[in-house]
């Protein structure tokens, strides 16, 4: 993969490209968040390894901005805090899974490899990338969803989900398998991060995301793809939805 390191920290800055050079990627590096957006965006880079605090612009807001110029690109997020909260915020603001300092070389070798696993599934996926759902046109290759001529980009995260939830269509997927294959399976994630995500999700695609008909709850389940789900087994929304979520 094509990877820039962001990390204001000289020595970790060095060790991680080093490191990310021996499992054979292609590796740039930026020392502040500034600098992280402006390469960020003028590169097309497979992986993003972003450090939460940084000078000039913190990782929160690179993982914003990187992700509306460019939904598809993915996020691992470096951080020294280890409370739900900012795991939450960080994965909220775009990044595809977290690593938390101190951390081992393998580990994190087994994070960046997740993703590289997951950019290789979406390449050779016979799946269509193309769908059409409820009037709502959306293009899983480029992040987009489209209704009545009302174009919204999509993170690689939702894109994954309908991806995964459109091949498995014939059932619920419940919220531990998408934690497992969208997020990574980093296990001491709240359910409720699964949640939120749809919750956002349903925004940009669904007619009234109130009663969403593409992306559907299966009660004490999961998620299901709305077409071809036994509209008796569904509800939309419902079961663990997060605050302010659809219903």
């Amino acid at each position: 993969m094509y990877v820039l390191v962001v990390e204001d920290e000289p020595a970790l800055n060095q060790a991680v490209a080093d490191l990310l050079r021996r499992a054979g990627h292609a590796v740039e590096s930026v020392h502040d968040g500034a600098a992280a957006v402006e390469r960020g965006t003028a590169a097309a880079f497979d992986l993003v390894v972003l450090d939460l605090m940084l000078p000039r612009m913190d990782g929160v807001e690179v993982a914003r901005r990187l992700k509306s110029r460019r939904p598809a690109l993915h996020i691992l997020m470096l951080t020294a805090r280890g409370s739900e909260e900012d795991k939450v915020r960080g994965l909220m603001s775009g990044a595809d899974d977290y690593v938390t300092k101190p951390f081992g070389a393998r580990e994190l070798l087994a994070r960046v490899a997740a993703v590289e696993r997951r950019i290789r599934a979406t390449s050779s996926s016979s799946e269509p990338e193309r769908l059409h759902a409820d009037g709502c046109e959306i293009d899983l290759g480029r992040c987009i969803a489209e209704r009545k001529g009302e174009r919204v980009s999509l993170t690689a995260r939702e894109s994954r989900i309908l991806r995964l939830l459109r091949q498995h269509r014939a059932r619920a997927v419940t919220r531990a398998e998408l934690l497992e294959q969208i997020w990574g399976s980093p296990g001491d994630l709240p359910t409720r991060t699964v949640d939120t995500t749809i919750a956002n999700l349903r925004q940009k695609i669904e007619r009234n995301p109130a009663e969403p008909r593409i992306v559907v709850t299966v009660k004490g389940v999961g998620y299901a793809w709305g077409e071809g789900i036994d509209s008796d087994a569904a509800e939309p929304g419902g079961d663990g939805e997060a605050r302010g979520a659809s219903r």
